[in-house]
């Protein structure tokens, strides 16, 4: 039975205190990005993307990757819920001999589809696994989750035309445009906008949401897989640091230490 929409928005929150329990844990991660995809992937992995839990490896599974690598906590919380590992083991991110290293690791823990580090090659993987699939014969979509600061790689737009020129339309990227990186504010770093109209330009089917809508985006990934002939892209507008008051639109929450007190405060601002 798939979960209403107030079942996912808890999923949601509980994927946003594992990733404080992990950040404090571990002294050290990225809170922001972290909490600002929460509800993509909550929407991905509990209603969204066809995957069997206890078969990790199965063939016909939907595909993840996690372009926006420091965004693993959200990714290891979401697998640990699902199923795939111990939710234990999230006390163990970032620490010696771990699963959960600071980037996901395909080779080392389940449920984990590509390994990936480095800004912008996330989609170029994507496209990898779409293009194996259509020569296989295969039904599998595969999903990308990009950060907008990612965007000002040119590797992603080269990607972009790739997926175009395939034809993937067993692509659907997800840009979490919180519009915050380490440095501060996108568009006073390398102005992104209009982002959806570049996107268009390259022959994608664009749709515009709120990223902390669940409903919204339940409808922008169905639109997404109703698409033939072009890869879609959902440029999710989200908040950087989403739920804590504190590290919302603050870029000082990129990768700030999560401290005794400060994880307290914002338990309970989750609360």
């Amino acid at each position: 039975m798939s979960p209403t929409p107030t079942e996912l928005r808890g999923v949601a929150k509980v994927i946003r205190r594992d990733i404080l329990t992990m950040l404090l844990e571990a002294g050290s991660g990225h809170p922001g990005g972290s909490l600002s995809a929460a509800d993509i992937i909550a929407v991905l992995y509990w209603e969204v993307m066809n995957i069997r839990p206890d078969r990790p490896v199965w063939e016909e599974r939907d595909r993840f990757v996690l372009s926006k690598a420091h965004a693993a906590p959200a990714l290891y919380a979401a697998l640990a819920r699902r199923g795939y590992f111990d939710v234990r083991e999230l006390l163990t991110f970032r620490k010696l001999k771990s699963k959960l290293q600071g980037f996901p690791d395909m080779h080392k823990t389940l449920g984990i589809d590509a390994s990936v580090g480095s800004p912008g090659q996330g989609l170029s993987i994507a496209n990898g696994l779409a293009i194996a699939a259509k020569r296989d014969g295969k039904s599998f979509r595969v999903y990308c989750l990009i950060g907008d600061g990612e965007t000002q790689e040119g590797q992603v737009w080269e990607a972009a035309m790739t997926s175009a020129h395939h034809g993937l339309d067993n692509v659907c990227a997800i840009i979490d445009r919180n519009r915050m990186m380490g440095d501060g504010d996108t568009e006073k770093i390398a102005a992104l906008a209009p982002l959806g109209d570049k996107w268009r330009t390259f022959n994608w089917h664009v749709i515009e949401t709120d990223g902390h809508d669940v409903e919204q985006l339940l409808g922008a990934f169905s639109e997404a897989a109703s698409v033939k002939g072009k890869p879609s892209l959902i440029l999710a507008r989200t908040v950087k640091g989403k739920g804590v008051p504190f590290m919302e639109n603050n870029p000082e929450w990129h990768d700030k230490k999560v401290t005794e007190d400060l994880y307290e405060e914002a338990v309970r601002a989750l609360s």
